[in-house]
C-alpha cells in the first residue's frame, strides 16, 4: 500500500483534540484582540432558530453544494469558526485548520434583487404586525414558501456567493468556506437583522409596506360594515317616525358568546327593524302606506 504523500498516513486527531486545538488558538487570538467573534455551538444542532434554520437548509438544498457543504459541519460544532463578522454583502472569517495558524475566509454574497424584494413586499402586505414577529419567524405557512422559494426567496443562490480561502485546498469550496457558512447560520440565531443586512434589504421599509397593507385591510373592512349599518336618521326618513334614542343592541358577554360578534350585530339591527316596523303598523291601523 502507498504511504500518504510519501511519509505515512497522518495520525488520527481526536474530536477532544481538534477542540482543545481551537480553544488554544481562540485564547492567544483573545489577548490580540478582544473583539474576536468566534462561533459557538451549544449542543449538537447547529441552529435552532427560524432564520438560522433556513440559511443552513437554503445551501444544502442545491446541488452545487451539497456533496460539499457537510466538510464544514464538524468543524464549525468543533469551535474551529474562530471568527465571523457579518457586513452588508460580505462575511470575513477565521477558520482554524490543520495548520497552527488560521485560514482567512471571505465570502461575498449579492444584495436581494428590486425585484424578487418588491415581490416579497407585496405578499407580506397584510400579513406582518411587527419587526419582532419577522424576527422571531412567527407568520404564516405562505410567507414561509414565499420567503425560502428556491432561486426567488430571500435566500441566496449558488450564482449570488463568491468566497475565497487563503488554504492551499484546490477543491471549490474548501472546508473551512463550509464552516464559516455554516457559522452564518449559527450566527443568525443570535442576531436575525445580520441577514437582512447581508442581503442589503432596508427591513425598517419592509415592515412598514406590511403592516400599512394590514391597516389598511382593517380600515377596508371597518368601512364595509360601516356602509351595511343602517343608521336611525335614516329609518326615520323612510318610515316617518321619529326613533326611540335609548334603543341599544344588548352586547352579549363573552363568556356566555357562542356566536361570532358579526352575528350578534346583524340579530340585534334586526330587532331595531322589526321594533320600528310595529311602531308604524301601531299608528297606521287602516291602509298601509308604502314608505316613501
Amino acid at each position: 500500500m502507498m504511504s500518504y504523500w510519501g511519509g505515512g498516513w497522518p495520525r488520527y486527531v481526536t474530536v477532544a483534540e481538534k477542540k482543545a486545538k481551537a480553544g488554544r488558538k481562540l485564547k492567544q487570538l483573545l489577548k490580540k484582540n478582544k473583539d474576536i467573534k468566534p462561533v459557538i455551538i451549544k449542543g449538537y444542532s447547529i441552529a435552532s432558530t427560524w432564520w438560522g434554520k433556513a440559511w443552513n437548509q437554503n445551501l444544502e438544498k442545491y446541488a452545487d453544494y451539497h456533496n460539499r457543504i457537510g466538510r464544514g459541519r464538524s468543524y464549525v460544532r468543533n469551535g474551529n469558526v474562530l471568527d465571523l463578522r457579518i457586513c452588508s454583502g460580505e462575511i470575513k472569517s477565521l477558520v482554524q485548520g490543520t495548520r497552527s495558524k488560521p485560514y482567512s475566509v471571505v465570502i461575498k454574497i449579492k444584495g436581494l434583487k428590486k425585484d424578487v424584494l418588491k415581490k416579497i413586499k407585496s405578499a407580506c402586505e397584510g400579513k406582518l404586525d411587527s419587526l419582532q414577529e419577522l424576527l422571531d419567524g412567527k407568520f404564516p405557512e405562505a410567507l414561509n414558501d414565499i420567503f425560502t422559494a428556491k432561486g426567488t426567496g430571500l435566500f441566496p443562490s449558488p450564482a449570488e456567493i463568491n468566497f475565497d480561502c487563503s488554504c492551499p485546498d484546490w477543491a471549490d469550496m474548501c472546508k473551512h468556506v463550509a464552516a464559516a457558512l455554516y457559522g452564518i447560520g449559527a450566527r443568525l440565531d443570535e442576531d436575525p437583522e445580520l441577514f437582512f443586512k447581508l442581503r442589503k434589504v432596508e427591513i425598517g421599509g419592509l415592515i412598514k409596506q406590511a403592516v400599512e397593507g394590514r391597516a389598511r385591510k382593517l380600515l377596508n373592512k371597518a368601512g364595509e360594515k360601516k356602509a351595511r349599518r343602517i343608521d336611525d336618521s335614516e329609518l326615520e326618513d323612510v318610515f316617518g317616525i321619529e326613533m326611540d334614542r335609548d334603543i341599544r343592541p344588548v352586547a352579549k358577554k363573552k363568556k356566555k358568546a357562542k356566536k361570532p360578534l358579526k352575528k350578534a350585530v346583524k340579530k340585534a339591527q334586526k330587532k331595531v327593524v322589526k321594533k320600528t316596523v310595529r311602531k308604524i303598523m301601531k299608528r297606521q291601523p287602516g291602509k298601509r302606506k308604502r314608505p316613501r
